[in-house]
């Protein structure tokens, strides 16, 4: 009985191809041993299995992918002050069963799309909503270098009423930290009719970190929560919490 060998060496010989291409058709999602898919070039296999190639295997590139989710407020900082989970710890949320049904990305997924994933326009301690991590230096370069022209809109839950007082105050140049800001459009998108509780809706270019906590707690307004519900033109739509879809190839930031 002969020893076990890499799967890329056992398809490059069975296929008659370089192990870098047969490499290419495994982690595409293309190869499947004894009827179960196989994305690892280096894993094992005997004489025995059987090694087949989908008849729809394409060589395209792999292009780089880009994954929006919707993070929970648990894995934000809850009411003692402490990180729950984080948002690293949300990564773990990125899983076939939490995936956007209605993802229209089209999008095959393969574990190679989550394989040196970064974090791009990271979220505040504290807040929830959109995460955005990629693959794709165009996405990081447009998030990182272009981040003053990118506009993030955030839903804050406060209690008690915004006088008219704050709202004007909120929307005027802050310094923070020594930094100038510039002005940001903030409004109120709703009010519990006992006033007990308002939401307002910031929209901020290139906002700095904990920008949207601070300039609340500025203007003494106790903020219960921070959504962040847009980047640039990409927002949360019908996308719940805990849930995650690919971003399509016609959308940009």
């Amino acid at each position: 009985m002969t020893e076990p060998v890499r799967l890329a060496k056992r398809l490059a010989h069975q296929m008659g191809c370089s192990r870098s291409v047969a490499e290419q058709y495994i982690e595409g999602g293309w190869v499947a041993v004894d009827g179960v898919l196989v994305e690892e070039p280096m894993a094992r296999v005997t004489d025995a299995q059987s090694v087949v190639v989908d008849p729809n295997a394409s060589l395209v590139a792999l292009l780089p992918m880009t994954l929006l989710l919707h993070v929970p407020p648990a894995y934000a900082v809850n009411h003692a002050g402490h990180r729950s989970k984080g948002q690293d710890g949300a990564f773990a949320l990125l899983t076939a069963e939490n995936r956007f049904k209605n993802d229209r990305s089209g999008v095959r997924s393969i574990k190679k799309h989550f394989a040196q994933q970064q974090v791009v326009a990271a979220l505040d301690a504290g807040a929830c909503g959109l995460a955005i991590w990629t693959q794709d230096f165009r996405v990081g370069r447009k998030l990182f270098e272009d981040a003053q022209y990118v506009e993030h809109e955030y839903m804050v839950e406060i209690d008690g009423v915004v006088s008219p007082a704050a709202l004007l105050r909120l929307g005027q140049p802050f310094t923070i930290q020594g930094r100038r800001l510039p002005a940001v459009r903030v409004s109120v998108s709703s009010a519990r009719s006992d006033g007990q509780r308002s939401s307002l809706r910031f929209a901020i270019k290139g906002p700095a970190p904990q920008q949207v906590a601070m300039m609340c707690e500025l203007v003494e307004l106790p903020v219960r929560s921070i959504k962040r519900s847009r980047v640039g033109s990409i927002a949360l739509q019908q996308l719940a919490a805990g849930q995650w879809r690919y971003l399509a190839s016609h959308e940009r930031f």
